[in-house]
């Protein structure tokens, strides 16, 4: 599926809509450029959970852990990752679970590392917006995309 989103208030809702299909246990990869929205999305995404507070980019920390009641997420930036093994050493594989939803930005630098994304979601800068490319790989890829067709940018 393709989406042509506008702004960025328009994919923060791009975000609150995904979060709306989204099942425990849930692995979604973001690409894209730097700057070209993945922090932004995962805000909106947040928000569409009930997340309140100010939403951090992990660029430094590597994760930032969100408590959400009885879910967890975990919102991942492998931007300074330079391999796989890097990962291991971060003890990335206690993350993953029935309990949490993991968000990964800069999947491809972790190589085979962290398993596959239910939705793959790359992000391309198109004129003043940006093109989202969205790919299921899994059933519960396809629960989130199926929030999509409620969504309109115009």
């Amino acid at each position: 599926m393709r989406l042509t989103v506008p702004t960025p208030q328009a994919m923060e809702a791009l975000g609150r809509e995904l979060a709306g299909g989204a099942l425990p246990g849930t692995q979604i990869h973001l690409s894209g450029e730097l700057g070209a929205g993945k922090t932004t999305l995962v805000r909106g995404f947040l928000k569409g959970l009930g997340y309140t507070a100010k939403v951090k980019s992990p660029t430094y920390t590597l994760v930032e852990p969100y408590d959400l009641g009885p879910l967890s997420l975990f919102h991942f930036d492998f931007y300074r990752i330079t391999s796989p093994e890097e990962v291991e050493a971060m003890g990335f594989r206690e993350y993953p679970g029935e309990g949490t939803i993991c968000l990964i930005e800069w999947p491809e630098n972790a190589g085979d590392a962290i398993g596959t994304a239910d939705l793959s979601i790359k992000i391309h800068y198109y004129a003043d917006g940006r093109i989202i490319e969205l790919l299921a790989l899994t059933v519960k890829g396809n629960s989130l995309i199926n929030k999509i067709p409620s969504l309109n940018f115009s």
